[in-house]
Parts: structure tokens; sequence; C-alpha cells
């Protein structure tokens, strides 16, 4: 097991997701039980499904400076940058250790395709791009981190992370690995996924889908809700701010078992788990609330259900926060890190939304209902197609 590693600090978080737009909008909707899921209304993609869509984004361009970089991607993340003074937080920062020391380190699982597909429908008589669509520099995997970059005027190392559902996870543990070896001196992580036809009608062919709203762990859940979300973090040694809430440990893992299927004894999200603890210097016991990953797939939901009942005992309070944003796929893992990092600020462990008749499989860790609970310690799963598992591990600052 690796040896544990120095906590940094969060000294600003946000997301916007179906549920809110901004943290203060997120907490109340777990608070209250309100879902964001809704009827697929997407005039272009007509499933017949649930969604967790974001509202405004068709009404709210970038700004004109920014025109080329056009994407219902990139005007998410715009959006979510200009929720709870984060641009703000991050630009102070930039100014304060100098735009080459702060990293800028990003999820996404589809970036802009979006753009991509409308392209394709509307290719020229020369079977080439029209004019309208040939932004070149939003049809790339790392178009997100490019635009934010631009829209930081960052000059740090900036990279982009595709492991599909734990990419927006694995952003902490780059961040923390760069900050430590003394590459920069603070990181802006984050992600961004929006929904688009490659997306709705990917996962429906791969029959995970669900007509209606997901039910996570439920024993007759019959498959996922999709989301789209966005959200970043900044991470700072922690001697900006001991009382911030911290960043102590991460565990990765890669078993590439199956391509879309879990491993069935769980190996490898186990071993992410596992090194997540042990980076944090804690014992499962120790661990408050767990953001599960939490799909509503059959097979994914009794793996980890599973996983978590070999090893936590039954005071751990764990839940899947899918019910209130749908699976936003390269974003889940920045949505999924605040809703635990709201659990230790706000002392809620949320339940499991929709969820009314738990699989047998689960033991009495997994939670239906919300607690008002004292969390101390957090951590929040994500694990993602081929085996690419990610394990956080959030604790509360010095009183």
């Amino acid at each position: 097991m690796p040896s544990r590693i120095s906590p940094l600090a969060i000294t600003a978080f946000t997301v916007t997701c179906a549920a809110g737009r901004g943290r203060d909008a997120f907490a109340c909707a777990l608070q209250s039980r309100t879902s964001g899921l809704r009827e697929n209304d997407l005039p272009e993609w007509l499933l017949p499904c649930q969604v967790g869509r974001v509202s405004g984004i068709e009404n709210a361009p970038l700004p004109a400076a920014w025109a080329e970089w056009e994407s219902r991607n990139h005007r998410l993340a715009w959006m979510a940058l200009n929720e709870d003074g984060f641009r703000e937080r991050a630009l102070a920062a930039i100014e304060r250790y100098g735009a080459p020391r702060v990293a800028l380190i990003l999820g996404t699982s589809t970036s802009s395709i979006g753009e991509t597909e409308h392209a394709y429908r509307e290719l020229g008589a020369d079977g080439r791009f029209v004019p309208a669509w040939q932004h070149r520099r939003v049809h790339e995997t790392h178009a997100l981190a490019a635009f934010v970059r631009q829209a930081l005027q960052l000059r740090g190392p900036s990279m982009t992370i595709a492991t599909a559902c734990s990419s927006s996870a694995k952003v902490f543990a780059s961040a923390q690995r760069l900050i430590q070896a003394g590459i920069v001196d603070a990181a802006i992580v984050g992600g961004a996924d929006t929904l688009c036809g490659s997306v709705l009608y990917g996962f429906n062919a791969l029959e995970l889908v669900s007509r209606e709203p997901c039910r996570p762990f439920d024993v007759a859940r019959s498959g996922l809700s999709l989301g789209e979300a966005a959200g970043f973090a900044l991470l700072e040694s922690i001697s900006v701010d001991k009382s911030a809430l911290r960043l102590t440990g991460y565990g990765e893992s890669a078993d590439a078992h199956h391509m879309s299927a879990p491993h069935p004894q769980g190996l490898g999200a186990e071993r992410a788990m596992r090194e997540a603890l042990a980076r944090a210097g804690i014992a499962a016991g120790e661990v408050d609330y767990i953001n599960l990953h939490g799909t509503a797939s059959r097979q994914n939901d009794e793996v980890e259900a599973m996983l978590v009942a070999r090893l936590f005992p039954a005071s751990v309070h764990a839940s899947s926060t899918k019910g209130w944003t749908g699976h936003t796929l390269g974003a889940a893992g920045i949505v999924e890190a605040v809703a635990a990092l709201l659990a230790i600020e706000r002392d809620l462990a949320p339940g499991t939304l929709n969820t009314r008749h738990l699989d047998p499989a689960c033991g009495p860790q997994i939670r239906i209902d919300n607690a008002q609970r004292r969390v101390r310690v957090a951590l929040s799963n994500s694990f993602g197609f081929g085996g690419n598992n990610c394990c956080l591990a959030f604790a509360a600052g010095a009183a």
C-alpha cells in the first residue's frame, strides 16, 4: 500500500448541474431531496428517458471574444466558472503564484462532440465541414482545458484526463502529484460533460438507459439516467488556509477486466479504495460518508454494494447521488466530490433518491434516507469503463 500523502487545502469549489447552479442550490436540492431529473426534452435527441439537463445553456452564449470556442460544453463550463465566485478566486490565486505556477487539470468524456455531430449532419457538397462548423479547436478532446486555460489566462501545465466516468475524479490525484513534486504551487481541477446524441444513443445501445428516473441500488433498478454538469476546485498548500476542507488521499486503478463491465469481485475498485485510505492515513471505520458511483445499472451496483459491505463497518453512511443529477459521465467525479465536500461542510449525509427497496446485495452501509450527522471524513467513488477506477478521500480542516 502507498504511504500517507501531505493533504491539500480546497480553497474554493463549485458545481453546476441539473440539481442546481452553485453550491448552495445543490446543497438545498440534496437537503430537500429535490431531483433535477426530467423527461428528455432535447429536441434533437428525443430518446424516451429521464435526463439531468441544465436549464438555460441554449440561451447563454459565450462572450463575443471567445466565439471560436462556442459549444454546449464550453457554455456549461463558463457558467460553472462564474458560480460561487470561483473565477475570482482562481484569478486571485494566479495573481498570487504567477500564471506559470498554477496547473489546470480537467476531465471530460466526450468534450464538445455534440458540435462535431452537428458538423457531420451539415457536411458540404464536397464532404467537408461547412465554414460555420470549422472551429478546429472545438473538435478535440483537449478543447475544454484549452478553453478554460484561455479564459483564465493560465500559463502553467494544462492537462485533459479522459478515462470515462472517473475522468474528473482522477484530476485531483494528478494535481496532488504536481504540487508535491514542486512543479506548481496550486492547481485548478474539475471537468465538464454535456448531453448529446453520442451519449444518449451510445448508452442506449448498451441497454443501460432507463425510461424512468434512475433508482441506484434498488432491487428493481432498470438502468441509468444521463446528465450533464460542470464543476471546479482550487487546490493549494494546507498552509494557505488550515481551516479549509482537505484532499487527504486518492486511489487509482485500471483493472482492464472488461470494456464496460466491472470486475465481478470489484478487485480494481477495492484497490482504489484501499489506496485512498492508505494515502489519507485512516482506517475504514474512520469514514463517515461515502458517495458511491451507484449508476443504477444492474451489474455495477451489485459489485459496488458487495465491495462496500466487505470493506466498511455498518456505521458508515453510503449513498449514490445520481438520482439528483443523473450520471454526468466525465463530470461525475467533480460533481460527486462536491457532494462529499458539502457533506463535510454542512454535516449532511445524503441518501439515495428514487430508490424504494434496496437490493439484498446491499449491506447496512447503503442508505435511502438523508441523515443530519457529523461528517469529518468522506470518500467519493468514480468507476469508469475499462476498469479505470478512482477513489478520493476528503476531510474537514482544523477547527
